[in-house]
């Protein structure tokens, strides 16, 4: 047989057997339709496909076995979640232009003598609108600490308005200004909740970067860590301040946005934006927003703030840099604390019999290692109200009750004549004054964790 005829009849078997099977096949089915044989597995397939699967949830030991709450996010139509915050806050969100008077020093030309002179310079930063009556919240370094000539705040509507410090204080950054609100259409951007933020949570930055020619730009990312400590210098004094609790988030920060609202997913402000790394990329610092809302609705309800007292100056010991970590473990039994260098004649520690020279080590069973802790958690009480601390004395803690007084106009910050004051710890008399490099090193930035170093941090 010729190879062509072999192929063609090879070729002509496969169909053949092909077209067998397929009718085969076809006929059975229609056999088995008819006899009922495939309704039970037809239909238990029809049925699964129905039904919703639910996730499996691993319980831990305070969940039960029922599955968890879907969460869910309310935006209309194709709007997203940065579209909605936008939309909410935008119209709250201000620019803030500042005038104030800013020292120069300089050496003269061979090195020695030299002077100051001073000139006025402005500054823009961001606010944001916590009340219709005119009330702006923002940074105190935005307000040059209170001490301004003037303050223009620009307004959602392309009106500009003129604004006065109501409060301001340089230790926890925060400022309060009013514009006068009569016969303006403001809106007041609606507080969160700053204690209920968690790490990954979603998170949105307004503010105005490098100036207002790029006003209420908005960023996004998330929460990327809680309770951060990081060390800041003032650009008018030098002093440095080290700001403790800061929410961190990889929401861009840049220049300018100093004052302007963090936002959670529901369009709320959970904190006030405050600082960004000195170095690195995506690390932006917050103010929570709850160590403000007692500032701002007192100033709203009186017209100023009230500042709750113990009644003492002191420095803390994470904050002095002038003796080693050893040196303050043998004298005075700790590395922690606030030592109390003066008692306030009148004031609620002077009542409790607290002495110069004590240590303070909690408020309330919270520890204290530095004085802007200790006045953060202080904000949240009012005075006449009884605290409890725990301080240290010779070597041996004790309880003391102490009722707070008020102040409408002290500073969290010594002055500058306080500055002058002898060291606070003269009264003993160390072999080495100098200071031990691991007791504070400034280390990398990043912000405090308990067992890490202190950050640094740059105002933008």
């Amino acid at each position: 047989m010729k190879k062509g005829t072999s192929q063609f009849i090879a070729i002509l078997l496969m169909v053949v057997i092909a077209f067998i099977c397929g009718f085969g096949g076809s006929v059975a089915g229609s056999w088995a339709m008819q006899n009922g044989y495939l309704d039970k597995y037809i239909g238990s397939a029809e049925t699964a496909a129905s039904e919703e699967v639910t996730p499996a949830v691993q319980p831990d030991s305070t969940q039960n076995k029922s599955a968890a709450e879907p969460i869910t996010i309310n935006v209309n139509g194709d709007m997203t979640v940065a579209e909605a915050v936008a939309e909410k806050v935008l119209p709250s969100v201000v620019g803030i232009s500042t005038t104030f008077t800013y020292p120069s020093y300089y050496n003269s030309f061979f090195g020695w003598g030299g002077g100051s002179q001073s000139y006025d310079t402005t500054s823009v930063g961001t606010g944001v609108i916590v009340d219709e009556r005119g009330y702006i919240l923002t940074n105190s370094h935005v307000v040059n600490d209170g001490d301004v000539k003037s303050i223009k705040v620009s307004l959602y509507d392309g009106e500009t308005a003129e604004a006065k410090v109501l409060y301001s204080n340089s230790t926890l950054d925060l400022a309060v200004i009013k514009i006068d609100g009569t016969e303006r259409d403001l809106v007041a951007a609606e507080l969160g909740d700053s204690d209920e933020v968690n790490i990954g949570a979603y998170a949105a930055a307004i503010g105005n970067p490098l100036g207002l020619a790029f006003e209420r730009s908005m960023s996004q990312g998330i929460i990327s860590g809680l309770n951060r400590a990081i060390t800041v210098t003032n650009e008018s004094t030098g002093a440095q301040i080290t700001m403790e609790g800061l929410m961190q988030t990889d929401a861009t920060i840049n220049s300018g946005n100093s004052g302007g609202p963090l936002l959670n997913s529901k369009g709320q402000v959970i904190g006030i934006n405050s600082a960004k790394a000195s170095s690195g990329e995506g690390m932006g610092f917050a103010i929570p927003i709850n160590g403000a809302k007692p500032i701002v609705q007192q100033i709203i309800n009186t017209g100023s703030y009230n500042r709750p007292m113990i009644g003492i100056t002191g420095i803390g010991l994470e904050d002095q840099s002038s003796y080693s970590s050893e040196q303050l473990e043998e004298y005075f039994g700790t590395t922690t604390g606030i030592y109390v260098y003066s008692i306030t004649e009148g004031g609620g520690a002077e009542a409790a019999d607290i002495e110069k020279g004590d240590i303070i080590m909690e408020l309330n069973g919270t520890p204290v290692g530095t004085m802007n802790k200790l006045n953060t958690l202080l904000v949240q009480y009012d005075p006449g109200d009884t605290v409890t601390l725990t301080i240290l004395r010779d070597g041996k803690e004790k309880k003391v009750d102490v009722t707070l007084t008020g102040d409408k106009t002290a500073s969290l910050l010594p002055t500058e004549d306080a500055k002058e004051e002898p060291e606070p710890f003269e009264d003993y008399d160390f072999e080495d004054e100098g200071s031990d490099e691991d007791s504070h090193s400034e280390g990398g930035f990043g912000g405090q964790i308990p067992g890490s170093g202190e950050g640094r941090g740059q105002r933008p």
